[in-house]
């Protein structure tokens, strides 16, 4: 059975769909705009800021001339080549060789091509970057946790390094609550760890949370090899670069951690506590680690001893597609309850379950029920939440849980936002219109998001 065969036997047809839920009245949409006060630094300042906060390191306990080894991940960071870039330039002017390593855990199917064509699609090229890429799944033992002898391993190319750099945003992690989450600690320990370190760190994460793991093996690491430090991005509501700082090795947890909070309190939002539906237009390894970020749709249903998010409370999530950068990985489809046939068609399993299987979280990868189109999309869910009043039902459409400044909103959500100063309407409602059951929108979002047709170009 191929793809297509896959695709047929699974997706109910949109008649079938109507005719169970009696082709209801749907919503009428307009377009809401979130109000922001955001101080990104401007793009022609990226790569000089970046080569600073790099500069600001103890690069000098590295021997002169000694090979310096930057650690670039998989996920889809704002201006990403221009950083590395940067730090290339301050680590090449301070008289050192650096080279990259994709520190990524198992993305890229857990090879070693796949993560390096996982880094050129980012931008991450050796010829924009100005040095080499060593990419391999090798890894070496560097030693064990003192009380449950959990093996610590990193990537061989970087251990044998005379000094490394990991560069890496920091923002809430999709899995748990702590101190440190997803950044530059969680980098040392998952992402250098290579596909080896990635099954540890979430084999042991059932008994041994990732919130105290990551602290306790950074310290290890920290001790054990030649860290001098790391450059920490973070982003503000537009994904935009917001600050670029060197923190050195004695800052990756409590510096981490006061960066963290600033992420928290910037990161993109959906603007209402209780929503119905929402349906997301794409989800993908480059919008967050499990395809959604949990933080932004208040579900976590597949977390290893985490509890969920409290807010936003949302009915039901209808998904339909994936983006492109994230190759058929599908990982947290299993976030939505209804999704559209196009992500079958583009689902890569094996890629999907490696991931998943690395991070034990196999529920994340279960498949919803899958529809034909997007109005029985919109209509299975809508059926599924109680006595639905189109005046009254609290819809959003958004791109993806990374662009979250326009929402396609009924019409009750655009009253509301009338009377809020963080919101402001765009466009008044009228009916949602459909072109052989798809979403008839192009510029619902504005020139900042992409339609369903633009979303896989």
């Amino acid at each position: 059975m191929d793809q297509t065969d896959v695709v047929s036997a699974l997706s109910v047809r949109e008649e079938t769909i109507l005719e169970a839920c009696g082709d209801p009245p749907l919503p009428e949409m307009g377009v809401i705009e979130q109000v922001w006060e955001t101080d990104s630094i401007s793009d022609d300042d990226v790569r000089k800021r970046a080569a600073e906060a790099a500069a600001a390191l103890p690069l000098d306990s590295v021997p002169k001339g000694g090979e310096i080894a930057l650690g670039v991940g998989s996920r889809g960071i704002a201006n990403l080549p221009t950083i590395v870039a940067g730090v290339v330039d301050a680590v090449s002017e301070a008289g050192y060789e650096p080279f990259v390593f994709p520190a990524m855990g198992s993305h890229g199917g857990a090879t070693g091509e796949g993560q390096r064509e996982m880094l050129e699609e980012l931008g991450v090229t050796e010829e924009a970057i100005g040095c080499e890429i060593r990419s391999s799944m090798e890894v070496v033992e560097v030693g064990r946790t003192p009380e449950r002898d959990v093996p610590v391993v990193a990537d061989a190319n970087a251990a044998a390094a005379d000094g490394i750099v990991p560069i890496n945003r920091i923002k809430p992690h999709t899995d748990f609550d702590g101190v440190v989450e997803s950044g530059l600690s969680k980098m040392l320990v998952i992402g250098m760890g290579k596909q080896r370190g990635a099954k540890i760190a979430h084999d042991w994460a059932v008994d041994w949370s990732l919130r105290e793991m990551i602290p306790e093996i950074t310290e290890q690491l920290l001790a054990e090899l030649p860290v001098v430090g790391g450059v920490a991005i973070v982003e503000d509501q537009h994904d935009d670069t917001s600050i670029l700082e060197g923190v050195p090795p004695s800052g990756f947890l409590d510096r981490e951690a006061e960066l963290l909070e600033t992420a928290y309190e910037i990161m993109p939002k959906i603007p209402f506590e209780e929503v119905d539906v929402v349906v997301f237009d794409r989800q993908g390894k480059d919008i967050s680690g499990q395809g959604m970020d949990t933080n932004v749709i208040g579900r976590r249903p597949f977390a290893i001893n985490e509890p969920e998010p409290e807010r936003p409370r949302i009915k039901r999530i209808y998904v339909r597609g994936l983006t492109e950068t994230t190759h058929g990985n599908a990982m947290g489809v299993g976030s939505a309850d209804v999704i559209h046939e196009d992500i079958v068609a583009e689902l890569d399993a094996p890629t999907t379950l490696i991931n998943a299987l690395t991070a034990s979280t196999i529920r994340g990868v279960r498949l919803p029920p899958v529809v034909e189109t997007d109005r029985a999309g919109l209509v299975a869910a809508l059926s599924t939440i109680g006595v639905v009043d189109t005046d009254t039902v609290r819809v959003l459409r958004a791109s993806d849980t990374m662009r979250l400044h326009r929402l396609v909103a009924s019409k009750a959500l655009v009253e509301e936002a009338r009377s809020r100063d963080d919101l402001r309407v765009v466009t008044e409602p009228s009916p949602i219109e459909f072109e052989d059951g798809a979403f008839v929108d192009a510029s619902a979002y504005g020139d900042a998001h992409d339609s369903r047709n633009t979303a896989h170009e």
